[in-house]
């Protein structure tokens, strides 16, 4: 038999002792371990991750931008439906269209119409209270100072509106706040004016002529009244 001195068995000892509390300390791989930490490796995919971050942060933003642009579109099809895109008359029609959503050239050329009725009419009868409503201020006193000259004279004006055979809006424009609005007007009128005796003086009462009107119509988009009103006239040869 082999003969083991006492220090040759304290260090055997002792080296299992070592072993046993390191195992318990370091473990043992199980296969489920995370890879060591390479800050090389960590870098390069943070900047992949930023960049698929990106990646996906642009696609998700197209929509976006489509999505506005194909808005934009359906708010002014209603104006490219009136004037030719790139054209004056569309630009500022467009302009009125930002500063006041609700715009719609083919309402406001259809409320423009039965307008430009009513004050003839109105005109015709010397209806001072509908004009005030549909006038500015500065064509109103014009239209009243008419009035009362012809009332002066003791004459009236027989009229009879056949219709409107033309309107088209051939100028728009932002001043300012306030929009504006050009119509060139062709209408049919029965007109005759009478002296004091009921003599004509002035148009026929049997014959329908031609009219033929450029008006302007503003209204102020920054005010809660959504009402147009006439800002100028001017007969058109």
């Amino acid at each position: 038999m082999e003969f083991f001195d006492f220090g040759t068995i304290f260090f055997l000892v002792a080296a299992v002792v070592i072993f046993l509390q390191l195992r318990n300390v370091l473990g043992r791989r199980t296969g489920n371990e995370r890879p060591p930490f390479d800050p090389y490796t960590a870098a390069r995919t943070g900047d992949k991750g930023k960049e698929a971050a990106k990646t996906t942060e642009n696609v998700v933003s197209l929509p976006r931008k489509r999505a506005a642009a194909e808005a934009n579109d359906e708010a002014y099809k209603a104006v490219d439906a009136i004037a030719a895109a790139g054209t004056d008359l569309n630009r500022g029609l467009r302009a009125i269209k930002d500063a006041d959503p609700s715009f719609d050239p083919k309402s406001f050329l259809d409320g423009a119409k039965m307008a430009y009725e009513m004050i003839v009419m109105a005109f015709a009868d010397g209806d001072r209270k509908t004009l005030k409503n549909l006038l500015s201020r500065e064509v109103f006193d014009g239209f009243v100072a008419a009035i009362a000259d012809r009332e002066s004279r003791s004459e009236k004006i027989q009229s009879s509106f056949v219709g409107i055979d033309k309107a088209e809006i051939v100028s728009a424009e932002m001043k300012g706040g306030e929009a504006h609005v050009t119509l060139r007007i062709v209408s049919e009128l029965i007109s005759a004016t009478r002296d004091s005796a009921g003599t004509v003086i002035d148009g026929d009462p049997e014959t329908v002529a031609e009219v033929k009107d450029v008006w302007t119509f503003a209204r102020d988009t920054r005010s809660r009244d959504p009402n147009w009103k006439l800002v100028a006239t001017e007969a058109e040869d």
